[in-house]
């Protein structure tokens, strides 16, 4: 075991902008799981299980805090009674595990979960899914998001597109003046599962696509909507009226800003911004932002509200419809304080944790 790993299997502290750091060893995977718990100001901590390989275990555990931290923004804006956190554990390796190890290292994340008395809801992440789910469940009751069949909410990816629609109506309100989005183009990058909810949606709206994939299957559903297919290297640089990125994060960065041909970009697709730095490099070009905490928190919205809260279809669609008025109350005070949306959001966040934690 190397010295970084026996350091950072001892912790299980809080950090000074976490309420807790917590690294063990699961004993029957041997594998190193992390979970952070950022706040449990606004109620009991939700976040996903990620399960990737890491270079060191260093990068985990970074990787864990930064995930949590943004968790307690998603969930805040979201206007949900939960707090942020994230689990990570370490893959020694690329690619998934055998059978056997994945059902040790579910049940090690379900006992570190159960560990924590509740302070910490799990659902799935990359490298998890709503099966993985209800594996972790026979470890512990703090879970959601299990398949249908075994009494979850199943898979959320709908509904994270389903809000990812809201938010692209009140961009299109702010950029365009009309939250109409008939006629309007828009550049989806990324038809994975949520991507290619997205796609549909827009063209049932009446809007003219032009999608990608790094995956050439996808292509059929391109052609099955009549978009227009582009090249992944060149869909950055697509004249489209707004720009939609529901893969990977990291889009955004200073060489890729000034590729862009679109007013806004809006998708589900989290962390777009290679550095918050970058948020004023699209604020100086004219382009409108919408921050992906916003767009992309339908998943947890109807999770938590299905499953935790028992709220009704209707009351779950309310609230992901809710994403567009967050949206627009960010852009009106961006625009009041002549500040960017990702600085309005966060200070937004920031607000309603305070207010949670101030003294009756």
């Amino acid at each position: 075991m190397t010295a970084a790993l026996e350091h950072a299997l001892a912790l299980n502290t809080p950090h000074p902008s976490h309420e807790l750091v917590q690294v063990v060893r699961g004993h029957r995977s041997g594998l190193a799981i992390t979970i952070a718990i950022h706040s449990t100001a606004l109620g009991p901590a939700a976040g996903g299980c990620r399960i990737v390989h890491y270079p060191d275990p260093a990068a985990a555990i970074a990787d864990a805090l930064r995930l949590a931290a943004a968790m307690t923004e998603k969930n805040a804006l979201a206007g949900l009674a939960h707090g942020g956190a994230k689990a990570v554990v370490a893959l020694p390796a690329a690619g998934r595990p055998p059978a056997l190890d994945r059902t040790a290292l579910l049940h090690d994340l379900g006992d570190a979960i159960e560990s924590l008395g509740g302070r910490y809801i799990a659902g799935p992440d990359v490298g998890s899914s709503p099966a993985d789910m209800s594996v972790i469940a026979e470890r512990t009751a703090h879970v959601c998001c299990r398949p249908v069949e075994d009494g979850g909410s199943g898979d959320s990816s709908l509904h994270t597109a389903r809000g990812t629609l809201a938010a692209l109506r009140a961009v299109a309100e702010e950029a365009f003046g009309s939250a109409d989005l008939a006629g309007r183009t828009f550049g989806v990058i990324g038809l994975g599962a949520v991507g290619a909810h997205v796609a549909r949606l827009l063209n049932r709206a009446g809007a003219r696509l032009v999608v990608t994939d790094i995956n050439p299957a996808t292509r059929s559903l391109a052609e099955e909507l009549g978009a227009t297919w582009v090249d992944p290297d060149d869909a950055l640089a697509a004249e489209v009226d707004v720009l939609v990125p529901a893969a990977l994060g990291g889009l955004l960065t200073a060489a890729t800003v000034p590729l862009l041909r679109c007013a806004a970009v809006a998708g589900p697709a989290n962390n777009q911004l290679d550095e918050p730095a970058t948020a004023g490099l699209l604020a100086g070009r004219g382009i409108l932002w919408a921050p992906d905490v916003i767009v992309s928190a339908g998943g947890v919205i109807h999770a938590t509200g299905a499953e935790l809260h028992r709220e009704s279809e209707e009351q779950l669609t309310q609230r992901l419809h809710g994403i567009a008025g967050t949206l627009r109350q960010v852009f009106h005070t961006a625009r009041t304080h002549r500040t960017t949306p990702a600085a309005a959001a966060t200070e937004l966040a920031g607000q309603r944790v305070r207010r949670a934690t101030r003294p009756a």
